[in-house]
């Protein structure tokens, strides 16, 4: 009998694993606030569906150019130009199915197997699990409060003298934290990148969900980093599954080349809706105003409840906060706080297999009032689980 490939023996997406175990209590009649995925609780914007509308009613949708339709294209490169005062030619930038097929493309472009790539602990769990499976090595840097959990120049170095390193990825905003790194920062980073001679991957998927501080794109700093964004998380569009990437010169023609085999195309419906998400920035930061508010509750409620050590929440839309005071045991201590008081949260394993059982994960991108019902019933469920 035929067995699975060893490289599909990753570890499991817990917040997702949260998320189906959270829909089956909803299932049964349970009322469970959802603060375990990191989705924005509204819809796409206005313009989106209008223009998503206006494709389905023009007729036939097809394949595109792997690359992705001009008229998205141009749309990005004009964002940029406004948004950041960088000017990218089009034909390095490319429509994905999502940041995720962006990482897939990246790693399978820029990386033969056994190459080692440097990745933040904690930090995304996807980054470390498709790494592997495409038979690299991720890295995992330990970082804490000395560098606001954030890669520097220094530790990057420390890592490529034990070990040659051929890339390093960054998100800033960062997932699970939240925390942002300064343009200086930012710089610093990209520098030493460049003096190692490894490639620089750039993951700013929370551009324009930031709170406090600077963002800055590394294309402020240099024109060899790979740049990979996407529409799910500022412009609402998750189950669009649409991103896009800008690339160095060097790796546009042999991207193009693996995203014709793997995807052909990202699908043309989201493309021509995606499009029009640039023009629905009031809509948007009406949204991103949503998420303020409940930054705001959760920074003044979860100290009082007991979580006293919480890391800065910059961006994004995450809380990533310590559970020593209840538990040794996040996984178990979010399991329990989803079958007793109806608040699903992803622990903190997902994040950081060496520290994450002290931590938890709570994001605050959906309704107001689930925000302030999950403070209220961790109120009254705390006292009763420790």
């Amino acid at each position: 009998m035929p067995t699975a490939s060893a490289r599909s023996d990753v570890e499991p997406f817990r917040a997702m694993d949260v998320l189906a175990r959270a829909n089956a209590l909803e299932a049964q009649g349970r009322s469970i606030l959802h603060m375990e995925v990191g989705q924005p609780g509204a819809g796409a914007p206005r313009a989106v569906l209008a223009a998503a509308q206006a494709a389905l009613d023009g007729g036939r949708l097809g394949y595109t150019e792997a690359r992705g339709l001009p008229v998205l294209r141009d749309a990005i490169r004009d964002h940029y130009r406004v948004t950041y005062g960088v000017d990218v030619p089009d034909h390095r930038i490319v429509a994905t199915t999502g940041s995720s097929a962006g990482f897939n493309l990246a790693f399978l472009a820029a990386f033969d197997p056994g190459d080692r790539v440097a990745i933040a602990a904690p930090g995304y769990p996807a980054y470390r699990n498709i790494l592997r499976a495409l038979g690299l090595v991720p890295v995992e840097i330990e970082t804490g409060p000395e560098t606001r959990y954030a890669l520097t120049a220094e530790l990057l170095e420390a890592a490529h003298r034990e070990a040659p390193l051929k890339g390093v990825l960054v998100a800033s905003p960062a997932n699970p934290t939240g925390t942002m790194m300064t343009p200086e920062a930012l710089k610093g980073l990209v520098e030493a990148c460049e003096a190692l001679d490894i490639w620089f991957i750039s993951d700013e998927i929370y551009h324009g969900l930031v709170f406090a501080g600077q963002q800055e794109t590394a294309l402020a700093f240099t024109q060899n980093a790979i740049i990979i964004n996407s529409f799910s998380k500022y412009y609402c569009m998750t189950g669009w599954r649409i991103g896009w990437m800008i690339l160095p010169e060097v790796l546009v023609r042999p991207l193009e080349r693996i995203a014709q085999s793997l995807y052909i195309s990202p699908p043309e419906l989201s493309q021509r809706a995606a499009a029009a998400a640039f023009s629905a920035t009031r809509e948007l930061e009406e949204i991103k105003a949503g998420y303020a508010a409940n930054r705001a509750l959760l920074l003044e409620t979860m100290p009082k409840l007991g979580f006293t050590e919480m890391l800065p929440v910059d961006g994004a839309f995450y809380l990533y906060a310590s559970v020593r005071p209840f538990s040794n045991d996040s996984a178990e201590f979010a399991r329990r706080m989803l079958e007793e008081a109806g608040v699903a949260a992803t622990p903190g394993a997902d994040f950081d297999p060496v520290h994450g059982h002290a931590f938890i994960r709570f994001s605050f991108a959906g309704d107001h009032a689930v925000i302030r019902e999950a403070g209220e019933r961790l109120a009254d469920w705390l006292p009763r689980a420790s």
